[in-house]
C-alpha cells in the first residue's frame, strides 16, 4: 500500500532549527588527546564529560575508534556538556557497555534541584561523532535502555552524528531504544536530532530511539535496518515477555509530539507493531507529522495502522502527512 502526502495550498515546512554552532576556540574547549590515536583513551573520555563543558579531540588526521571500558556520566552540575568528534571519532561500546548517561534524578550523578525531572541543564550535545556497539543489557535504573545514549533531563541534541550496532535487552513491554533512550526533557522540549544516522540497532521496542512522554523533531535523517525484536507488546500478551513494537521508533506517554522532516526511514522491522514508527499516546493528546519524507519497506510483522504502512498510532488525530511517501 502507497499513501503520498500533499501540501496544502498556501502552507510551507517548517525551516530547520539552529544546530548549536557557536564558535569554539582551543581555550574554550576541553581537548581530550594530544594528537596521536594512543592519547585519546577511555579514562580520557570519561574525565572530560565528567568536568563538562565544550569537548574536543586530538587524536591525529585519521578516523579513530576509542573503547569505551567504562560508561562515560554526566555530571548534573555542568550546565552544557558538547562533544565534538569532528566527523573522525568513534566511541566504542564494545558489545558490553552502554556508552554515555545523563540522567538528572540520579543522586550518584548529583542530585541539584527538587524538581529533578525538569531542570534545564546539562544540555548534552551530540555532534560529528559515532556511536558503536553500545550495549545496556540489564541496565534496569528508570527502565533501562538507551544501549548508546541514555538521558534523563535536562536536554539533548544530536547534530551530524551516526548510530550503529547498539544494542538493549532483547524482551520487555516497554524497555527500549538501542541508540537512544530519552526521559522527561525540559519544559518538555523536543529532543532534536538533524543530519544522523541509525542503522543496525537491536532492542525488545525502538531499535533506534525510544521514549516516554517525550517529543522530537527529526529531521534530514536516515534510519535503516532497525529491529525491535521483543514477543507479545505492550501491555504484554500472558505468556509472553512484551515488546516488538517500534523497528526504528517507539513512542509511548501521554502528551508529546513528533515531526518527521526530510528523513528516510527504510528497512526496519517490527516483530509486533509499527515497522516503521510506534507511537501511543495513552490519552490521546499526541500528535505526528511526515513531511518531505520517505518510509518505506518497514514491515510490521503484527499490527499496525490500517492506511499507514509501518506505522501504529493511537494520538489526537490522523498524523500530518506533507509531499512524503509512505510503502
Amino acid at each position: 500500500m502507497a499513501a503520498v502526502g500533499v501540501t496544502p495550498a498556501g502552507s510551507a515546512a517548517p525551516t530547520s532549527a539552529h544546530h548549536d554552532r557557536a564558535p569554539v576556540t582551543s581555550s574554550s574547549a576541553r581537548v581530550v588527546g594530544d594528537g596521536s590515536s594512543t592519547s585519546c583513551t577511555s579514562d580520557a573520555v570519561v574525565r572530560a564529560v565528567r568536568r563538562g563543558g565544550v569537548i574536543r579531540f586530538d587524536c591525529g588526521p585519521r578516523p579513530v575508534t576509542i573503547e569505551m571500558r567504562r560508561t562515560a556520566k554526566v555530571v548534573n552540575t555542568s550546565r552544557r556538556v558538547v562533544i565534538d568528534g569532528g566527523g573522525l571519532v568513534t566511541l566504542s561500546g564494545m558489545g558490553q557497555r552502554r556508552i554515555l548517561y545523563q540522567n538528572t534524578c540520579d543522586p550518584a550523578q548529583v542530585w541539584t534541584t527538587s524538581h529533578c525531572d525538569d531542570q534545564a541543564s546539562p544540555r548534552l550535545v551530540l555532534r560529528g561523532l559515532t556511536l558503536a556497539r553500545g550495549d545496556s543489557t540489564g541496565q534496569d535504573l528508570d527502565g533501562g535502555g538507551g544501549g548508546a545514549v541514555f538521558v534523563r533531563g535536562g536536554r539533548l541534541k544530536v547534530v551530524g552524528s551516526t548510530f550503529v550496532g547498539n544494542r538493549c535487552d532483547r524482551v520487555g513491554p516497554d524497555v527500549g531504544g538501542a541508540a537512544l533512550r530519552v526521559l522527561d526533557q525540559h519544559r518538555d522540549r523536543p529532543v532534536q536530532v538533524v543530519r544522523s544516522t541509525f542503522r543496525r540497532g537491536r532492542c525488545s521496542n525502538g531499535g533506534a530511539i525510544s521514549s516516554i512522554g517525550v517529543s522530537w523533531r527529526i529531521e534530514d535523517s536516515t534510519f535503516l535496518g532497525n529491529r525491535a525484536i521483543g514477543r507479545g507488546a505492550n501491555p504484554a500478551r500472558p505468556g509472553t515477555p512484551g515488546g516488538g513494537s517500534g523497528g526504528a521508533i517507539y513512542l509511548d506517554g501521554n502528551l508529546f509530539t513528533l515531526s518527521l522532516v526530510r528523513t528516510t526511514v527504510r528497512g526496519n522491522v517490527a516483530r509486533e507493531g509499527g515497522g516503521a514508527v510506534f507511537f501511543v499516546s495513552n490519552d490521546r493528546t499526541g500528535t505526528m507529522e511526515v513531511r518531505g519524507s520517505r518510509l518505506v519497506r518497514n514491515p510490521s510483522q503484527g499490527f499496525e495502522t490500517a492506511g499507514l504502512p509501518g506505522i501504529f498510532f493511537l494520538g489526537a488525530r490522523l498524523p500530518t502527512i506533507v509531499d512524503s511517501v509512505l510503502r
